[in-house]
Order: structure tokens, then sequence, then C-alpha cells
């Protein structure tokens, strides 16, 4: 799939969890292999797993940030038994 442009991205209020989000995104892949879908069914599976994708992308990338900024944080305080 491609990466759908920043401004697709739902509002954070309207963001599904990245569990519920994949989930969705890996059954839409198997209705489109399936097939048996019309064209229109099967435009309309590919832009909603285009969606989808985009939020697990923006989940993953916050998790990255968020993880990067605690190490940052246990480096800085030089403290061996700090978590991470």
């Amino acid at each position: 799939m491609t990466p759908a442009k920043k401004g697709d991205a739902p509002p954070e209020a309207q963001r599904p969890p990245y569990e519920q989000a994949r989930d969705e995104l890996a059954e839409l892949v198997k209705r489109l292999e399936a097939g048996g879908l019309t064209l229109e069914q099967s435009l309309q599976l590919w832009e909603r797993g285009e969606r989808l994708a985009t939020v697990c992308s923006e989940w993953l990338e916050g998790a990255r940030a968020r993880l990067a900024e605690a190490m940052a944080q246990r480096a800085e305080s030089n403290d061996p038994e700090a978590p991470f």
C-alpha cells in the first residue's frame, strides 16, 4: 500500500487503538485476497486499508518516540536501576 497523506489521518479522538486498526487491516487484506468483490467494493476496502495503515504507522511512530525518550532520560540520569 502506498502511504496516505498526513492530512488523511483521523483526528486523535476518532483514531482507533493500534490493535483494533491492525486487526481490521488484516481482515480487509483477507477479504481483498479472497476476491469475489465488485470493483467498487474492492476500492472502498483498499481506501479503508490505506487509512488503517496510516493509523498503525502513527501509533508505531509514537511508540518509537516514547521509547527513545525513555532511553534518553535513562542515559541522562546514568541510573543503572532506572527502567529501560
